[in-house]
């Protein structure tokens, strides 16, 4: 049973399992000097702080920033994957899949939960059968035919790829036409395309780490001046100015927050175990109306996203966050006791 509580204790890897275990810390950046990286943007900045939050834990880390040091074994013992967009389809589940192989432990789910989380409309059904209200939705594979028969109902549409990654390639549409022209642009980049209404309202994280079992962290929200406006890749990124504010602060309305993490606990609990990760809803509170977005396993652990702010409330530091991370999926794996 998850439960959430601000009495989460950080854990740390015993000194003889430092001396004992090599790890590995796989980033794409994460050889990166520090800076803005001039198409990926401040996520180079987020691989080299945790570079140095891990290197600050006096573990044997080796660091690489590609697939291929796992195409034979690399002499360690622990894997920490954070090589997630690798510029080919699936590209989040080629790790694991390569640690299964080769018997190596890692942090986060197993490949298929991990897909089945980045796949956004198979994981709008494991929400569904969790009984948490999702709003409708219809996934365009690529390659299957494109009927607007299949398109919700609604005034303005929302299109992505279906296994996107901070809003990349997202666009909206007011009718058919444009929402087959944003379908059929996702799909010639060879990518399925998600195909949602447009939900108004604010963006509601669940965030969870494992501490002495799986925990929700305390909840957050975006409060955003403009619900209207969608928010791109680029945005968040920081590669273009944004111009509207946006602040991430506690969410602690005494009726919705423990509605909604009742909800977020349904979700996490089909995807056990993950490690950490967070769970994404969109709440509209003029009329109260919930829906799950995404769950996003092995999400962005930048000081700067939710899982860290989340963890900042409940008495976190960033090394400690990583270290606690580390040593659950280590003694899931029965690497320490």
């Amino acid at each position: 049973m998850i439960s959430q509580t601000l009495d989460i204790r950080p854990l740390s890897i015993p000194d003889e399992a430092k001396a004992r275990l090599k790890f590995l810390y796989l980033a794409k950046h994460a050889l990166w000097g520090g800076g803005m990286h001039p198409e990926d943007g401040n996520h180079a900045i987020y691989h080299h702080e945790v570079r140095t939050s891990l290197e600050s834990l006096g573990i044997n880390l080796t660091v690489a920033d590609n697939y291929e040091i796992l195409f034979s074994h690399p002499g360690v013992d622990f894997v920490f994957p954070l090589l997630n967009r690798g510029g080919f389809v699936n590209s989040e589940i080629l790790i694991p899949l390569l640690c299964n192989m080769h018997h190596i432990a890692y942090v986060g789910a197993m490949p298929f939960m991990r897909g089945l989380g980045d796949d956004k409309s198979a994981s709008k059904l494991v929400a569904t059968h969790a009984g948490v209200p999702t709003a409708p939705w219809f996934c365009y594979r690529r390659g299957a035919p494109v009927n607007e028969s299949d398109c919700p109902a609604a005034e303005r549409w929302v299109i992505k790829p279906n296994a996107s990654s901070a809003s990349w390639a997202i666009s909206d549409a007011f009718d058919w036409f444009g929402v087959a022209n944003a379908v059929a642009g996702i799909h010639e980049q060879g990518h399925d395309a998600i195909v949602e209404p447009y939900l108004d309202g604010y963006d509601v994280q669940a965030a969870f780490i494992s501490s002495g079992g799986p925990k929700a962290l305390p909840m957050l929200i975006y409060e955003r001046e403009d619900t209207q406006k969608l928010w791109t890749y680029y945005e968040k990124r920081d590669l273009v100015p944004n111009t509207e504010k946006a602040t991430l602060k506690p969410f602690d309305d005494p009726e919705l927050a423990p509605k909604m993490q009742a909800m977020a606990e349904k979700i996490a609990r089909e995807f056990e175990p993950f490690d950490y990760g967070r769970i994404e809803f969109r709440l509209n509170r003029e009329t109260g109306e919930i829906n799950f977005i995404e769950i996003n396993l092995n999400c962005n652990l930048w000081s700067e996203k939710v899982v860290a702010k989340s963890a900042v409330a409940a008495g976190f530091s960033h090394a400690q966050l990583l270290e606690t991370i580390l040593a659950e999926g280590l003694k899931r794996n029965g690497l320490i006791a």
